[in-house]
């Protein structure tokens, strides 16, 4: 070890030299009486050697928010985003996802999950500057097989999607060689891939985003309801992997997953804002919510008339999807709106009519964790649904006659 790294009195470090102590080991095993009696220093002196020297062996030291703050320089991964390529979805996740920890996508099918999933496997390899990492991304499918042709559509519409880089930086660029996918059948195969393959692509630079589609579908397969220790710890060793992919390469990880229908009617409102039609909650419980950084969900919202897609042909005007926030350390719960179209996601700054949103301010809103709607209150508008009877005007029972 070299002494005069250390910040120590110059006597100190000649008395340590003096009696042959090479490493800060061997200081740290050797008692206080013992260095006193090798180095001939007083004991307020082998007090501070013994604190120095456990100092600088300590990797992880306690840094508060506001260190972190001032000195973002040293935390480039705790300050800077990936952009989702949308300004307005950007702006719901203040300026895209974070490169530390694992971000969660729930949603149904058809809900625009893998959309999003992909357009950030395009978004990454932009430079810094456009809100990219510079790099590309792995794609774990586990349930179908990868849509590639619709890859090539998305980046054949780059251009148009990201009207705020240069044509010819997009022109360079080969989106499709920068995109490594691997298909999981099984949970061994997804074990083997994320903690041997993953790691060697991120090593090498290759890629900085980790994307897995769907992270439920496994676990549905090989595990009964009766199982719930052994889906546990399988659940927590893959979150233990995929944080420390994270954490070592600062590279953020998207795991899109499935939903489940909510059976209690009192906890709709917590977990969906009120749509009538989306009584859902993210699949696989606790164990997994407790591995995220932050969850998001994603919803179709109903259409004013006729439904907006039908057999082999679709109805004009974009299906409108609202994005939102469940829970985030750095974010309050809120959402915003989207469509899906042939250049890909991109949020919405008018919502078009005819669609059923929730009223007030457009677009961006805070939802509150209670009453929080998404649906107009008054009668339902939407197929199907029931409007919803405050306490104080449903019917009191009446007495049976006779």
């Amino acid at each position: 070890m070299d002494w005069d790294q250390l910040e120590l009195n110059p006597k100190v470090i000649a008395a340590v030299k003096k009696a042959q102590i090479n490493s800060a080991r061997e200081v740290l095993n050797l008692s206080v009486p013992d260095l006193q009696r090798l180095t001939k220093l007083s004991s307020l002196d082998v007090q501070r050697l013994l604190k120095t020297v456990a100092l600088a062996l300590r990797r992880n030291t306690v840094v508060t928010a506001l260190h972190m703050y001032q000195q973002r320089e040293k935390f480039p991964a705790q300050h800077r985003k990936l952009s989702l390529g949308c300004s307005v979805l950007d702006g719901l996740l203040g300026g895209g996802l974070p490169l530390a920890g694992i971000t969660e996508l729930a949603g149904r099918s058809s809900a625009g999950k893998t959309q999003i999933g992909m357009q950030l496997c395009l978004s990454v390899q932009y430079p810094p500057l456009y809100g990219g990492l510079g790099a590309g991304a792995v794609y774990i499918c586990t349930e179908d097989v990868f849509p590639n042709k619709r890859l090539q559509q998305l980046i054949a519409q780059q251009q148009k999607l990201r009207t705020d880089i240069p044509g010819e930086v997009i022109e360079r660029m080969k989106f499709g060689n920068n995109i490594f996918i691997e298909h999981a059948a099984d949970l061994e195969t997804l074990q083997d891939c994320v903690g041997k393959r993953v790691p060697i692509l991120l090593a090498r630079g290759m890629a900085r985003l980790v994307v897995v589609d769907s992270v439920a579908a496994l676990f549905r397969c090989e595990f009964g309801a009766r199982d719930s220790v052994g889906r546990a710890r399988c659940l927590q060793s893959l979150g233990a992997k995929l944080h420390q992919l994270s954490a070592q390469f600062d590279s953020p990880v998207l795991c899109i997953n499935q939903v489940t229908d909510i059976l209690d009617e009192r906890e709709t409102a917590h977990s969906n804002f009120g749509l009538e039609e989306e009584a859902v909650t993210p699949a696989l419980g606790l164990t997994w919510s407790n591995q995220l950084l932050m969850r998001m969900m994603v919803h179709r919202l109903p259409a004013g008339g006729e439904p907006t897609e039908t057999a082999g042909t679709s109805a004009p005007g974009p299906v409108v999807r609202a994005l939102r926030v469940v829970f985030a350390p750095h974010l309050p719960p809120a959402f915003c709106y989207f469509t899906v179209n042939a250049e890909g996601v991109k949020g919405l700054k008018e919502v078009p009519s005819g669609t059923e949103v929730a009223s007030g301010p457009p677009v961006l809103q805070k939802a509150p964790y209670q009453e929080a709607r998404l649906l107009q209150d008054g009668p339902a508008q939407v197929r199907g649904a029931r409007p919803a009877t405050p306490p104080s005007a449903a019917p009191e029972p009446q007495p049976p006659s006779g």
